[in-house]
């Protein structure tokens, strides 16, 4: 479900923030399926960004569009970094 008071611009500006940063990815794979695992943002672009897994199961990068973010397919959340 699309939230109200968050547009793209400003999942961008958030995503763009935590470029580098240490983040936990969590996905919504449906049927009540979720993945969650700890990743860095390497790499921001205007219609989507990459998220590079910081974890030995996950090899490879990923991308996503903004509007996942949007529809809560995908969550983003800074974790400390240790």
């Amino acid at each position: 479900m699309i939230k109200v008071n968050i547009t793209i611009n400003s999942v961008k500006e958030k995503i763009s923030a935590l470029l580098s940063k240490p983040v936990t990815v969590r996905l919504n794979l449906g049927r009540n399926k979720f993945v969650t695992f700890p990743a860095f943002i390497s790499g921001v672009y205007p219609s989507l960004f990459t998220v590079a897994p910081d974890d030995k199961n996950f090899l490879g990068k990923t991308a996503y569009s903004y509007s996942e973010i949007l529809c809560g397919r995908v969550k983003i959340e800074e974790r400390l970094a240790k």
